[in-house]
């Protein structure tokens, strides 16, 4: 091989490691501008959804927004028909507030011997209140007048939830009496409802029917009879006579004759005193009634610490929060004998406050009954504040002394979740049949001749 041959050779060895060398970096330059290329259209796609997820949360804020407009703009609407009654308003959410407080006052050492925590009850009730006032809002705003149509759909559930307690699954006995449904995270006293249930059939059937003929209060009469007996058999006789003096009271309002209504009340009073008799505990508590002295730590015992109670309290009261007999001196401070602990703290001048908002309560329900436009509406508003007049009446006497000890919550104000709803739910109705102002019907009504 010659020299030059050696040199060529060279020379071409060189040549295409050069072209290699350039079509390395060639590739290499091209992967760099690839890999910036689908950097940037990364970037690019990362920029794009970052733009649509930003107009997307734009999207939502707005529909957002659009809505709380909207439900604001409702609640301005609902503000500006605010056309029930307002004084009845105010006052049953006055007598739930107080009633809170002095359901604290009277439970607050009880719930702590008892559950370890002295808020039990208050915590309880309220809970209960707030909805039982969710309830009466809704109620509030819609036409009571459909009921007539369901009466007979209300006292058949009224009648089954009250039936209901006998079963034994169901049913839950205390001291002696089945009152209450077992829920499993709570109980219920379907009595405190079956009684307005009861209210609204007599309302409709008089709104049909009539009342001024006998045969036409007879269907009032067999269910308010078919409830009672329901009652009897729990045993619940405060319940039972409320409920019985409420139906008198429609029926003689919806025109029935003075001598139909004495054939139902002679009867019903013979039959009380014959159910007092031929049960003992019903004759002790009678007895003690007349002297609780003779039995100061038996059937006495309670009637006698709620003279205490009240006898302490004088003019001004020992003082709020102050009570003595709550410190497990009088039974069921919280509950049925809680104007003893208001009478007690606040005295005569807090007991005569508490007794005028009732009053001014049953004033309003008879103003409501008096401007409704229609029968049905008129009947419903009075039968509802005949209950709440009663019960609040027997209470205070039973606290007082003035007739037999007997279990009867004071509405709106003693511990109990299922009479606080059942009241604020009756409270709905009544302001529903406020809303309609227009007319007098009592003043249209021809009773029949006695």
């Amino acid at each position: 091989m010659t020299e030059f041959s050696v040199v060529r050779k060279e020379e071409v060895a060189k040549l295409e490691k050069r072209e290699r060398k350039t079509e390395r970096t060639l590739l290499k330059e091209e992967k760099q501008r690839l890999g910036e290329i689908r950097k940037s259209e990364r970037q690019a796609r990362r920029e794009q959804l970052k733009a649509e997820r930003e107009v997307e949360r734009s999207a939502i804020s707005l529909r957002r927004k659009e809505k709380l407009l909207t439900f604001a703009s409702k609640i301005s609407e609902a503000g500006l028909k605010i056309d029930f009654d307002l004084p009845t308003f105010f006052i049953v959410l006055l007598l739930g507030a107080l009633g809170l407080v002095f359901i604290y006052s009277a439970s607050s050492y009880s719930a702590e011997i008892q559950f370890g925590d002295s808020f039990k009850y208050l915590k309880t009730q309220a809970i209960a209140m707030s909805a039982g006032i969710v309830v009466m809002m809704v109620l509030t705003y819609i036409d009571v007048k459909w009921l007539i149509k369901w009466r007979y759909v209300v006292l058949v559930v009224s009648l089954v939830l009250l039936a209901l307690v006998f079963v034994p699954v169901l049913g839950v006995e205390s001291y002696g009496a089945k009152r209450w449904i077992n829920l499993g995270f709570s109980t219920v006293q379907p009595s405190e409802f079956a009684k307005f249930g009861l209210v609204i059939f007599i309302a409709g059937s008089m709104t049909v029917y009539g009342a001024d003929k006998f045969h036409t209060m007879l269907i009032p009469l067999m269910a308010g009879g078919a409830m009672c007996l329901l009652l009897m058999l729990e045993p619940n006789m405060s319940i039972t006579v409320c409920t019985l003096a409420v139906v008198v009271a429609m029926l003689f309002l919806g025109g029935a004759k003075i001598s139909h209504l004495l054939l139902v009340i002679i009867p019903s009073v013979v039959f009380g005193v014959v159910l007092i008799l031929i049960e003992p505990y019903r004759l002790s508590r009678l007895m003690a009634f007349l002297d609780p002295f003779a039995s100061p730590l038996g059937e006495g015992y309670q009637l006698i610490q709620s003279y205490y109670s009240l006898g302490s309290g004088g003019l001004f009261g020992v003082g709020l929060f102050q009570s003595r007999q709550k410190y497990l001196f009088l039974p069921f401070a919280e509950s049925d004998f809680i104007f003893s602990i208001i009478g007690e703290e606040t005295g005569l001048i807090g007991c005569i406050f508490v007794i005028a908002l009732f009053i001014l309560l049953l004033s309003r329900g008879i103003l409501i009954a008096m401007r409704a436009k229609d029968r049905f509406s008129c009947y419903l508003a009075s039968g509802i504040s005949a209950m709440i007049a009663f019960q609040t009446v027997i209470n205070i006497a039973v606290v007082s002394g003035a007739i037999p000890p007997t279990g009867l919550p004071l509405p709106f104000m003693s511990a109990g979740g299922s009479s606080v709803v059942a009241y604020y739910m009756a409270s709905g109705l009544l302001l529903s049949v406020s809303r309609k102002k227009h007319g007098n019907f009592l003043s249209s009504i021809e009773y029949s001749k006695f």
